[in-house]
């Protein structure tokens, strides 16, 4: 009886995952390597530990690979022979990080589980340990995507929003991606932890429309700070948190910081300036976290579910940084 009910469960979650137009489930490594999660939650609970900005990298990087190409891994490839690597787009110059992190936890799969867990699955069980380690919500993460055997520069330098992109370009940008006007006010909410660059938001302090006049949807004594920091010239690697009140803690406070007009990127602003709608969900997700934890988790399983390899498509890497020879 117990044996006909797991044969049930089975046929029903292959059923749902179908459904939704995937063969990814959470359970996918059940049986071929069981110790997967809990290696890359090991790794990543070491990782964030040693430096509480890992979180937001390795949460970044998921968010990275998914807008190009679909969530396949390719952002981790280097260059090599024809593969021009999407690690030096412009979005990932500088910025994108947490590639030792990933390679880390490679290695200690390839030990327990030779070529069996993908790298593109590394990053999405590894965005969602580093934001349950920072105090976010935590989701069932389904499996089974595979590695791509190559890379896109021109998808990264095109598909993922820019800080300085308008609202429109940026909702375009998700919709293309099969995701809709929520995931973007929910996704965005990843800013609560993290830090950006200077050059990330530079024009907003002192030239923001051309003419020599910084943002005025800035808080002005808040931009009076960043100023002392982001000089009109230099300093463009300096860091500010994206979140100066709680920066290293995966809370709603993103979304009170836009309301009090301290969101320091345009991109993060334009969602309550801009718009009546996204406005309305961050005034809702500024009063009620729960609200934004439960549809975050909802965001995160869509977006990790943009084109994955399956099946017989692509491959599992050995090593994440190259197609195996």
């Amino acid at each position: 009886m117990a044996r006909t009910s797991i044969t049930m469960l089975v046929a029903l979650v292959s059923i749902l995952a179908l459904a939704n137009g995937s063969s990814l489930y959470p359970q996918f490594y059940d049986r071929s390597c069981p110790q997967a999660k809990d290696i890359v939650q090991s790794v990543v609970a070491k990782a964030v530990a040693k430096e509480a900005r890992m979180a937001a990298s390795l949460l970044r990087l998921h968010f990275h690979d998914c807008f190009v190409k679909g969530c396949d891994a390719s952002i981790l490839l280097d260059n090599s022979g024809s593969i021009i690597s999407e690690k030096g787009s412009v979005p990932n110059r500088n910025s994108a990080r947490g590639f030792e992190v990933v390679d880390q936890i490679k290695a200690e799969l390839e030990k327990a589980c030779p070529q069996t867990v993908s790298c593109a699955d590394i990053l999405a069980l590894a965005a969602r340990d580093s934001t349950v380690l920072t105090g976010g919500p935590s989701w069932e993460v389904p499996l089974g995507r595979r590695d791509s055997l190559s890379a896109s520069l021109s998808g990264s330098n095109q598909n993922i929003p820019a800080p300085n992109n308008t609202f429109q370009t940026i909702l375009t940008k998700f919709k293309l991606k099969g995701l809709d006007i929520v995931d973007f006010v929910t996704l965005s909410g990843s800013h609560t932890i993290g830090n950006a660059r200077c050059t990330s938001f530079r024009q907003r302090l002192y030239n923001n429309t051309g003419k020599g006049q910084p943002d005025l949807s800035l808080d002005q004594s808040y931009a009076a700070k960043l100023r002392q920091n982001c000089p009109r010239s230099g300093g463009d690697q300096n860091l500010f948190f994206l979140d100066p009140v709680s920066p290293t803690k995966f809370d709603n406070s993103y979304y009170k910081n836009l309301i009090a007009k301290k969101g320091l990127l345009s991109s993060d602003e334009i969602l309550f300036t801009q718009n009546q709608q996204t406005m309305e969900f961050v005034k809702q997700y500024a009063a009620n976290q729960e609200l934004f934890f439960q549809q975050f988790a909802k965001s995160m399983v869509k977006m990790g579910n943009i084109t994955p390899l399956t099946g017989k498509s692509g491959q599992i890497r050995k090593i994440c940084r190259k197609v195996n020879s």
